[in-house]
């Protein structure tokens, strides 16, 4: 699928409305693609989102799946999603815990995590399927080495809003006058939103950077149409709309920008150059406590 102008009148581009399309690029996880959205090399973070991979939609053989071995996190909280399958998540903080569809995992990283995804065992022998999302949100600097956590939220407990034709489900943060119950260390929103063809709904205001994604379908966003896998980014632009030209799905994304810049190296976040320095170090020397019943790693990259 790609991005392209549409010729009906309501799909002529409105510069001064819309901001930067993202084509994402593919990236092999191990046997397994996925299309990285964020960072881009002309855009690097959305609010606080640093890291924005839409995994699938991908379905396995019998006896195989997914197997993202332990490896290191600082500096962020991941937050995976999914719209289809299921993963096994375990950490190092003896968290095991399976994530279905429609359900969050948060796991803050703060000064230092370790976790493994992998396939369930139940679904690997029937063949899985796996479609979802896996984002990172930047910590705030007075909050980049708070002590790791991992939270769970069934999707019974994420607010939905069901209006004309749309229904929006509140992963994280606060829009559309309802809050998630994932805690957030900055102010920010991510959004779950299908959409029936020809229904529309606006962006959430109070926020001063959004953007939309595209899973599947066909949007006009502001006066632009986008297809299915990608991105448009449109600064504080809170009273655009978002209209189906067929049956949609959509993740809305935003908050606040951090005050200070974000280094990004292989699975490290931080402030401070000096800091991922020492999370490599750190992990190449077998610094962070390992994942109970997964004894496997992902070895430090050599760049």
């Amino acid at each position: 699928m790609s991005w392209q102008p549409c010729h009906e009148p309501e799909c002529e581009a409105q510069p001064n409305d819309v901001g930067l399309v993202i084509e994402p690029t593919a990236r092999d996880l191990g046997g397994f693609s996925v299309r990285r959205v964020l960072p881009s090399g002309r855009r690097r973070m959305v609010g606080p989102f640093i890291f924005f991979d839409h995994m699938g939609p991908a379905k396995f053989e019998p006896g195989r799946g997914i197997d993202v071995r332990p490896h290191p996190h600082i500096g962020i909280a991941t937050v995976t999603y999914l719209f289809e399958g299921r993963i096994l998540h375990r950490d190092n903080l003896g968290c095991v815990q399976p994530i279905d569809a429609g359900a969050l995992n948060w796991m803050t990283a703060g000064r230092g995590i370790v976790h493994s995804e992998r396939s369930d065992p139940e679904e690997r022998a029937r063949g899985p399927r796996l479609h979802g999302i896996q984002s990172w949100v930047a910590l705030p600097r007075d909050l980049e080495e708070i002590e790791p956590s991992f939270d769970h939220y069934p999707a019974y407990a994420l607010p939905t809003i069901e209006r004309d034709g749309a229904t929006m489900r509140v992963v994280a943060g606060e829009a559309y006058g309802e809050l998630s119950p994932a805690t957030t260390l900055s102010p920010l929103y991510y959004v779950d939103a299908t959409l029936r063809a020809e229904s529309e709904i606006r962006l959430p205001n109070a926020y001063p950077e959004h953007a939309v994604y595209v899973v599947e379908g066909e949007v006009t966003v502001a006066g632009r149409c986008l297809q299915g896998g990608r991105m448009i980014v449109l600064g504080g632009a809170a009273d655009a709309v978002m209209r189906a030209r067929s049956d949609s799905r959509m993740m809305l994304l935003g908050g606040a920008p951090l005050e200070e810049e974000r280094y990004i190296w292989w699975n490290f976040v931080s402030s401070s150059q000096a800091r991922i320095e020492r999370a490599k170090d750190d992990w190449k020397n077998g610094r962070f406590e390992p994942v109970p019943a997964d004894d496997d790693f992902m070895p430090l990259p050599e760049r």
